[in-house]
């Protein structure tokens, strides 16, 4: 390494958040890089520990320790090249991953990790501001044609790799614009969307097709694309939303996280109020909000609250408050549970936990608080956590608004699932393993969340380029595409 004492004499130091009440006031991000003879300092702390364990936490398999050395020895391009060659969007990952390779850093068993995210995202930041990351086209172009269904993180990066390889691909999305959860669902606030327009005009360059508005199952059904096309991926998320199934839930007041985080991105992308919410305006201004679910979603839920200008925010967890610090003795390199406070925590909400909802209660079919009581886990016979009412603790929350972010159950089943008949796993995802992501029906792939279930931007990313090797080895018998 660059440095071999860094980590002794530097102490760990991050990018910087714009005051909370200043960033409450718009949807831009906020976060402040570093400068780069400071990043350069942080990249020096990179230990040469022998067996990055970092590697392990991450699942796009970044060069961690690599790009580190880079950074310090002040080599920005090839920190970029080695950057790109595991991870096809940094910038995407580089704002909304929540980062298990720090969790898993070696540095982290004694000290503080190293600003892994953050080095990660200003190399590629600085990559596109210095002009270095340009379309790769490919040598030769080898006549397949290749259909990808939902344009997510998976889609896009299982496309841009098959492009690259010099197949057609035509990326399929049933929303109006490219970029599936990254696009609707996750805030401007965390992840501005010209971040997902750039890599679009650079995949556009490199041959890539979009058909935005094409639900594939319902305006274009599979068939037809097993007809015109020599494979068919099968990208989509996991969008099932979970409910909430409790008595008044048909109340007025009551809705997914998923619709009202979508009606704001619409807001902020300059579409009218008509087009932006079709089914109605969700907002939280004046109004007491709870969020039901502990995880991102309801956190981009209290942020997005505050900056509409809610009365009030509160969030419920069904599971019991995590550590306020994890046990690095039991949990390293493993992503350790322990109480994580996020920047739209910290910008206005009150927390609860070990909270079940029991009843929605209102009038005139609008909701104005949740009956809710207190639970305990405990450990059943057969050794299994379970949950058991405190007797006694019942109360309400005063609520005029209720979101719920309490996960997914996998892919929508009606439309594309059904209709390609391909065979389903346990829990309801698309069946395929993780060595050529086949499904049950010949030519047909999946991957991402619609494969894996719920999970994260990273595994949507090594999933796409996975399944674009194994697609490519299927049409040519063989792939110089990475895994």
């Amino acid at each position: 390494m660059g440095k071999p004492t860094g980590f002794l004499e530097i102490e760990r130091h991050d990018r910087g958040y714009e005051k909370p009440e200043t960033r409450r006031k718009n949807f831009r991000e906020f976060v402040t890089p570093l400068p780069y003879g400071e990043l350069s300092q942080q990249a020096a702390r990179c230990m040469d520990c022998g067996v990055p364990f970092c590697h392990t936490g991450c699942p796009v398999n970044n060069m961690i320790p690599d790009w580190n050395n880079l950074v310090y020895r002040d080599q920005w391009r090839s920190a970029l090249d080695t950057l790109h060659s595991t991870n096809n969007f940094p910038e995407f990952t580089g704002r909304v991953c929540p980062a298990p390779c720090e969790a898993a850093c070696t540095l982290n068993i004694i000290e503080k990790p190293v600003t892994i995210k953050t080095i990660e995202c200003q190399i590629v930041d600085r990559g596109w501001e210095e002009g270095w990351i340009a379309p790769q086209l490919p040598q030769q172009k080898t006549g397949k044609n290749i259909a990808v269904v939902g344009s997510g993180p998976a889609g896009l990066a299982c496309a841009q790799q098959l492009a690259r390889a010099g197949h057609s691909v035509t990326v399929f999305e049933k929303s109006d614009r490219i970029g599936g959860l990254l696009r609707y669902g996750i805030p401007d606030f965390k992840m501005e969307k010209h971040l997902i327009d750039r890599r679009m005009r650079q995949m556009e360059a490199e041959g890539v097709s979009f058909r935005t508005g094409v639900e594939v199952g319902a305006s274009v059904s599979v068939a037809m694309l097993l007809k015109d096309y020599d494979a068919l991926v099968m990208s989509g998320g996991a969008e099932d939303p979970r409910n909430l199934d409790v008595v008044g839930r048909e109340m007025d007041g009551i809705h997914f996280a998923m619709d009202f985080l979508t009606q704001q991105n619409k807001r902020v992308a300059g579409d009218d109020e008509a087009r932006a919410a079709p089914q109605g305006t969700l907002t939280a201004k004046d109004k007491h909000v709870v969020v039901i679910g502990g995880g991102d979603t309801g956190s981009d839920c209290i942020g997005t609250s505050n900056r509409h200008g809610a009365a009030s925010v509160t969030q419920l967890e069904i599971l019991s408050r995590p550590p306020d610090h994890e046990y690095k003795a039991l949990t390293w390199p493993d992503w350790p549970l322990k109480l994580r406070t996020s920047s739209s925590h910290e910008e206005g909400c009150d927390r609860d936990w070990s909270v079940l909802t029991k009843r929605a209660v209102g009038r005139n079919g609008k909701i104005e608080a949740l009956e809710c009581v207190r639970v305990e886990w405990q450990k059943g016979a057969d050794g299994r956590m379970q949950m058991i009412e405190v007797p006694d603790s019942t109360f309400e929350l005063k609520a005029d608004l209720v979101l719920l972010a309490m996960g997914f159950a996998g892919p929508r089943k009606a439309g594309l699932v059904e209709q390609s008949g391909v065979e389903r796993d346990g829990r309801g995802n698309v069946k395929a393993n993780v060595i050529d992501y086949k499904t049950s029906v010949p030519n047909v792939f999946s991957c991402g969340d619609m494969r894996r279930g719920q999970s994260l931007v990273v595994w949507a990313i090594r999933e796409g380029r996975q399944c674009a090797r194994a697609v490519d080895e299927m049409l040519m018998g063989a792939s110089e595409l990475p895994r």
